[in-house]
């Protein structure tokens, strides 16, 4: 699993996720209990992860559904 994205905006995560499920790509939401023991401070970020093979994949969606600033650079093309 490779990590696709990193935030602590619910919205986010949840169209993201939704957008991900419905290419037909598993997708592992994780970190989110750590958040919510951690409170509203913000300093610890829930991770969407995707399998290796399907990275690429996952990104390119993200892009065209207009979340591609949400990905890490690295992960940016």
């Amino acid at each position: 699993m490779q990590e696709l994205l990193r935030t602590n905006d619910p919205v986010i995560l949840s169209a993201a996720r939704w957008h991900l499920e419905d290419a037909g790509i598993t997708v592992l939401h994780a970190d989110s209990n750590t958040s919510i023991l951690e409170g509203s401070l913000g300093f610890l970020q829930q991770r969407l992860l995707v399998p290796d093979c399907e990275l690429e994949k996952a990104r390119q969606i993200l892009l065209e559904q207009g979340l591609g600033d949400e990905l890490p650079t690295q992960t940016k093309k």
